[in-house]
């Protein structure tokens, strides 16, 4: 195969059948990541630095310094020298000759420090490496023990095990920083959530609660530090072996099964061989191999070497003993893993929405044993957020690299069991985190078609996604010809929009003309996030509304229900009621779920709650927007009061990689009216909740807004007031009930009393 450059040559390594366990029926496997063009880390540098540069944190030209004494330097300075990046090297006098050579024949700056640290050679190896980021401005340090994209680098590795063996039964990797094998396992375990994983560590490392012991001679594997990139929530079964055991499984593996590897890559093959010697017919057992022997031809194979560390007296008994709780491990040793018992698990939630089920969200985490963290520029915003305990990260969410460096500074990566948000706004940068950290989530570029409703237009005529003829406007003179393409009347709205903000009706073209300017002047939005100051003219549509809920697991999409939907008058769109399940005959409600479905698709959004809006033409559904997450307008907690599905639940067990729990347990109708006012002026109060909670049917009657709030007629959901939801066994019950209780509520605007719902003239 042909390369540009030996960068583009890493990857795509054997996978090679091992002679153990075959005549009992077991396939056991080694995936030679020894045969990269230096080892397994080429895959982490060539990950961290194409990502850094993506990004911009490494500009062209600026340096790259990085800490290692193995096969890190080598990725790194085959990667960085091939960028055209000066590679400096910090490393310590365990540094085997042969990669030394490598390093300067590749021109790199190697720095050897001469003592350990207060930890071990590890630190005293950060410490010269900060001392020298002093010296060299706007150098870039790939952190491999904390940056996510170390275990990022190996979803490479878990697609090419799944395109060579579509199943595996237990995976068995070394750990040093915690990237290979948990990076792998936590690619795998998505499509195959059973998967066993085996971590293989030194005697004397205190990764695993063993006590430290910085003389043990092994390298690649084991660890002074807890490495902010390890996530033992996902070793299910851990084994230690001394120096000794390890080096002669690697004469083992050369000799038994002509690979040549380094101490990790025998230690692995150690561990391999005795499960296979175990496991029933049938199973499919992985060991990730990641160096060669060529470093280790004066230590690993040198007799010389031995005798001088009297390596033949260490204890080998050749078999792993069961090490108790407590226990100090001297030689192969093994124990079942369990997280430990204090490791605090967080759900970081990135903003929120401010009125309905955000502040729920975050007091459910609980429920679900999750410790709830909010992101966020500006908690002041959050009504009720100090009554729920959430931990606060602030930090400016508008900017990822904001977002990443405050998640790094507060939290290991196993300390993070999930990550969503319930506010538009930020599902396209939860989106890009999740897939940063390896979590459940959707694909970047799926979340952000959603958000961008020009985007959503484009992928939707590609599939044939029956939509509204539509034109993208950037430029007020390109008005006219937009409106050539969708005709009078139009809809006119923000490609960026949300909530019904700056959407309307518009009957001729100088109103159309107007409401362009107004939304290609705005130069942020409500977030504080730069506009995309792109206008979306639609054609408008005259039918019933409804929106599609649904829910993507297991690769599916579940078909939640349909939910119909009531708006005021023209020429603005905002929701005043919504009814859950609608009352629609099958065929329609049928027709609209797999429009949206269709839709979802042609996005490639599947994971978690989707919220789709459809207009019921006399041609058939067409779709309004996508919403990638649960609905907002209370439609959860309408769905959880008519089926008992708790579809805010379900999103944060998704979130946490959990199952969501879809399953019905009754069957009824529930829906939701908001106040509005009629007229301008500052809110005074409202008067009669006692009155309308007392209709019967009634749930819950809602202000949410406080008195000497500035309120208008309705023209975007940020204007609702409060609500009123009802549940029954029939549609026409749950309107009557809430149109009962709505009478009964009187808002006083100014001097005024006014119906609650005077403002809601639509259907």
């Amino acid at each position: 195969m042909l390369y540009d450059t030996l960068a583009d040559a890493i990857g795509g390594t054997p996978l090679v059948r091992l002679r153990t366990g075959t005549d009992r029926g077991v396939e056991a496997y080694a995936k030679l990541e020894l045969q990269n063009p230096f080892a397994m880390k080429d895959r982490v540098a060539r990950h961290i630095l194409r990502e850094a540069r993506r990004r911009g944190d490494l500009l062209p030209g600026a340096p790259v310094v990085e800490s290692s004494s193995g096969t890190m330097a080598l990725g790194v300075a085959l990667v960085g020298r091939s960028l055209g990046h000066e590679v400096h090297i910090v490393t310590d006098p365990r540094i085997d000759p042969v990669t030394l050579a490598k390093l300067r024949a590749l021109d790199c700056r190697v720095h050897i420090v001469e003592a350990m640290g207060a930890q071990g050679w590890q630190s005293a190896r950060l410490e010269r490496l900060a001392a020298l980021m002093e010296t060299l401005p706007g150098a870039f340090w790939p952190r491999q023990y904390s940056n996510p994209d170390n275990p990022g680098a190996y979803r490479g590795l878990a697609a090419e095990l799944l395109a060579d063996l579509g199943h595996v039964d237990v995976l068995v990797g070394a750990v040093g920083s915690g990237g290979s094998l948990c990076g792998t396992a936590r690619a795998l375990k998505d499509t195959l959530p059973d998967l066993r994983v085996v971590g293989v560590d030194c005697v004397g490392s205190a990764l695993f609660g063993q006590p430290d012991r910085p003389g043990r001679l092994q390298s690649g594997l084991g660890n002074s530090l807890l490495p902010e990139n390890l996530d033992r929530t996902l070793i299910d079964e851990v084994h230690w072996l001394n120096d000794r055991e390890a080096f002669t499984a690697a004469r083992e593996l050369a000799r038994d099964q002509q690979v040549f590897g380094g101490n990790t890559s025998g230690s692995v093959y150690r561990v391999v061989t005795a499960l296979a010697a175990a496991a029933a017919p049938g199973t499919r057992i992985v060991g990730i191999l990641p160096d060669r022997g060529d470093r280790y031809a004066d230590t690993v194979y040198d007799d010389a070497h031995w005798a001088a560390h009297d390596l033949s007296e260490l204890p080998a008994p050749g078999a792993p003993a069961e090490l108790p709780p407590g226990a100090v491990a001297h030689s192969w040793s093994r124990t079942a893993h369990r997280a430990p018992e204090d490791l605090r698990r967080h759900l970081v939630f990135v903003e929120s929405n401010t009125t309905g089920t955000g502040m729920i969200a975050l007091d459910l985490a609980r429920e679900l044993d999750a410790e709830p963290v909010l992101l966020t520029s500006d908690p002041g915003r959050y009504r009720g957020l100090t009554d729920t305990g959430a931990e606060v990260l602030r930090c400016d969410t508008n900017d990822d690299a904001a977002l990443r460096a405050a998640l790094l500074g507060r939290f290991r990566r196993e300390e993070i069991a999930g990550l969503t948000t319930t506010s538009d706004f930020y599902v396209p940068a939860v989106a890009r985190l999740t897939t940063w950290l390896g979590l459940p989530g959707n694909p970047p570029e799926a979340a952000a078609a959603c958000r961008d409703k020009a985007a959503l237009r484009a992928a939707l005529a590609a599939a044939g996604v029956r939509q509204p003829r539509h034109a993208v406007v950037r430029d007020p003179s390109e008005l006219p010809g937009a409106l050539a393409v969708t005709g009078l009347p139009c809809v006119v709205k923000p490609a960026d929009g949300s909530g019904s903000t700056h959407v309307l009706l518009c009957h001729d073209e100088a109103r159309a003309l107007a409401q362009t300017e107004l939304i290609l002047a705005e130069e942020t939005n409500a977030r504080g996030m730069a506009a995309a100051r792109t206008v979306l003219v639609e054609e408008y549509l005259d039918g019933p509304e409804v929106s599609v809920e649904t829910f993507g697991t297991g690769g599916r999409v579940h078909r939640v229900g349909v939910t119909a939907k009531s708006v005021t008058g023209a020429p603005y769109f905002v929701e005043h009621r919504h009814v859950f399940p609608a009352p629609l005959p099958e065929a329609e409600s049928r027709a609209a779920a797999d429009t949206a479905v269709a839709a979802l698709a042609a996005v490639g959004l599947g994971h978690g709650a989707a919220h789709t809006e459809v207009k019921l033409t006399a041609d058939g559904p067409a779709v309004v927007e996508i919403n990638p997450r649960p609905a907002g307008g209370m439609i959860p907690e309408l769905v959880r009061l008519a089926t008992g599905v708790d579809l805010l639940r379900a999103q944060l067990r998704a979130a946490l990689g959990r199952t969501p729990g879809l399953e019905p347990d009754r069957v009824g109708h529930a829906g939701i009216r908001f106040l509005l006012a009629d007229s301008e002026g500052p809110l005074a109060g409202v008067e009669g909740e006692a009155e309308a909670a007392a209709v019967p049917g009634i749930a819950s009657v809602t202000v949410t807004a406080a008195p000497g709030t500035p309120v208008r007629p309705p023209r975007s959901a940020a204007d609702r007031l409060g609500h009123v939801i009802a549940r029954h066994t029939t549609a026409e019950g749950v309107i009557a009930a809430l149109d009962e209780a709505h009478s009964r509520l009187r808002l006083t605007v100014g001097e005024s009393h006014v119906p609650a719902g005077a403002g809601a003239t639509g259907p």
